[in-house]
């Protein structure tokens, strides 16, 4: 299942979720205008590697991503679910939430494999946080899917319903892929998917949100 919009309206400019999907957009410009040694020296240096875990690398392996998909899809995914976190939480908290569901899920896919010498890339934990809370704030807004089954179609499907199965999906290839050595190999870090979306859960429940019904009349909100 791909989403393709939701319905549920933001009213204010997600001015946050457009300066993250900008960061990223300009660290894979510079990340593929470097000959490919140098790049795979710039990802080493600054991806996640759980054998030689630095913590400033958690953070900087948020903004670099693996290929053109990796990150079309990350900030799609972004853009669809991070404006209305936004506008729940406020510019500033929306920030620390991100940057903290990011954490989370880096720390998360270090402790499950601390051996890997892989670099962890991409943003898809610290999104997958966004998606959490937007599963705790919005459950019933209603997200046009684009879903692969024997054929194509679109569907209009509650949001619980699609985040749960998305989540379920993380849970299952992620336990099915314990006891596979990726010392060597690369793949999806499911958990650190399966951590941020926690974290996702947990923090939107605990931080406060603001009102949003009185941006209805802004006639600049977006």
């Amino acid at each position: 299942m791909f989403p393709i919009r939701d319905t549920e309206r933001s009213y204010s400019r997600p001015v946050v979720t457009i300066l993250i999907i900008l960061l990223n957009v300009l660290a894979f410009l510079y990340e593929y205008s470097l000959d490919p040694g140098q790049r795979e020296l710039f990802i080493h240096s600054y991806g996640l590697v759980p054998d030689e875990f630095r913590m400033q690398n958690v953070f900087t392996s948020m903004f670099l991503h693996a290929g053109l998909m990796h990150i079309l899809g990350n900030m799609w995914f972004l853009w669809i679910f991070g404006d209305n976190i936004e506008d729940t939480l406020g510019h500033g908290k929306y920030l620390l939430f991100y940057l903290a569901c990011g954490l989370a899920a880096g720390l998360t896919q270090y402790v499950v494999n601390t051996t890997s010498r892989v670099p962890m890339v991409g943003a898809s934990g610290a999104i997958a946080g966004v998606m959490g809370a937007y599963m705790v704030k919005f459950p019933h807004s209603r997200i046009r899917t684009l879903v692969f089954f024997f054929f194509i179609m679109f569907l209009d499907i509650p949001a619980w319903v699609m985040l749960i199965y998305w989540f379920g999906t993380q849970l299952l290839s992620g336990f099915g892929s314990i006891g596979y050595t990726q010392a060597s190999q690369g793949g999806t870090a499911f958990f650190a998917h399966i951590g941020g979306f926690i974290t996702g859960l947990i923090l939107i429940k605990a931080l406060p949100t603001r009102e949003r019904r009185w941006r209805r009349t802004d006639p600049y909100s977006w």
